[in-house]
């Protein structure tokens, strides 16, 4: 069965969702260890799983290290993995600065995100995760901080475990280190209280990447780059390029998801690469302006609706775009063109009533008809849909 990189998954809160792979790591800095002793890797590996669970995302395979960590995820956009990632350091900073009486410990680690957009990418990151596990001196399959344990073996824990369910409150506090809600989690627990893996990771995931062999994914741990997966994960995103260089990529990612050159692409279509490139390389603005060829305004609008989680509304429309929203490379993010803004839906009853965006709204209320026409002088704000009624986006209802 071939494999599939975006793939269907039941998510932690119940809903089904389509989800995308990403990889996610916490780098700390030479003078500062994130992992001392034994209790200190066991927190850090329950903040990937109780991170990725908070967030709605699911595990892959992860690995704690003494100065840095990595895990994989499925996630259903950017946003939840950089959200799953940022947990994972505060709630980790929290437990060190609780422990060693520290402060700031971790204010200058960083985490990064990566979204593996191809087959390569994701077997290649995932077999680089637990290949980590030489830097500690070890055997990949010795080393206990590690989802490697859990990997073809169908799933299934140690004999001795105990279900995370069935502990008491007390008892997972004590554990875990916290209050969330652990009482529905499908966790195992081994005699020393760490977590299972094979509970808590999507092995199946990992499994059909590598065809179901075992020897494959040896093999992928064996031969992977270490040094080229290093400036592809993490190192990459640092290092600034040049307007030539950033113009190869664009025309590179124009061709293979669009089948276009650059000067082909719509400005809808340019909007959409916008979220990829400012998350996954070193640029500025006036650069992403000059290799998209966009007006510079329209970009710092879209980059400003990236950095806050409030939209951002830029000074200029896209020339030739409609105001309705355009989609990211990297996840299912919808955003208005006209806003910048990240979209949402909007429900009543049981119904998808439109959907709106930061300061200038796009909707389409009871007729399903496209805007046409907007008095942007009255107070109500009102606009002309699709069947000619008149309808206050304020209210939602007809106005008279």
């Amino acid at each position: 069965m071939a494999f599939e990189r975006v793939v269907t998954r039941a998510l932690p809160d119940g809903s089904v969702r389509k989800v995308y792979p990403f990889h996610i790591s916490l780098e700390g800095m030479e003078s500062v260890l994130l992992c001392r002793d034994d209790e200190d890797y066991d927190h850090l590996e329950k903040s990937f799983y109780m991170s990725a669970w908070r967030n709605n995302c699911l595990v892959i395979i992860d690995k704690a290290m003494s100065n840095h960590g990595h895990m994989g995820v499925l996630a259903t956009d950017m946003e939840s993995a950089l959200q799953t990632g940022e947990y994972v350091k505060k709630r980790h900073s929290q437990y060190l600065s609780w422990k060693y009486n520290e402060r700031g410990i971790l204010s200058r680690a960083r985490v990064d995100v990566r979204y593996l957009d191809s087959d390569w990418y994701v077997r290649n990151a995932l077999a680089y995760i637990p290949r980590n596990a030489e830097d500690a001196g070890c055997r990949i399959e010795d080393y206990r901080w590690s989802g490697y344990r859990g990997m073809f073996v169908q799933g299934k824990s140690p004999a001795a475990c105990r279900s995370v369910i069935g502990l008491s409150r007390r008892e997972r506090e004590d554990l875990f280190h916290t209050h969330l809600d652990l009482s529905k989690v499908p966790w195992q627990l081994n005699a020393v209280g760490g977590v299972e893996p094979a509970s808590v990771c999507d092995w199946k995931y990992l499994e059909s990447a590598f065809d179901h062999d075992q020897a494959f994914f040896l093999k992928t741990i064996g031969s992977v780059n270490k040094a080229e997966m290093e400036q592809k994960l993490y190192l990459n995103g640092r290092v600034r390029h040049t307007d030539a260089q950033m113009q190869a990529i664009v025309v590179d990612m124009a061709d293979r998801y669009y089948h276009k050159t650059l000067p082909e692409l719509t400005p809808e279509v340019k909007a959409r690469l916008l979220p990829y490139l400012y998350r996954g390389y070193r640029t500025t603005v006036p650069q992403l302006a000059r290799c998209l060829q966009l007006p510079r305004e329209v970009v710092a609008g879209l980059v400003s609706a990236l950095r806050s989680k409030k939209p951002a509304r830029p000074s200029k429309a896209l020339p030739g775009a409609s105001p309705v929203q355009g989609r990211t490379v990297a996840g299912p993010e919808e955003y208005c063109l006209r806003s910048g803004g990240v979209l949402s839906l909007v429900w009543e009853m049981g119904r998808d009533l439109g959907r709106k965006s930061g300061l200038e709204s796009v909707w389409r209320r009871r007729s399903w008809g496209k805007v046409r026409t907007w008095d942007g002088s009255a107070a109500d704000r009102r606009r002309k849909c699709g069947t000619g009624g008149l309808w206050c986006c304020r209210s939602g209802r007809e106005l008279s």
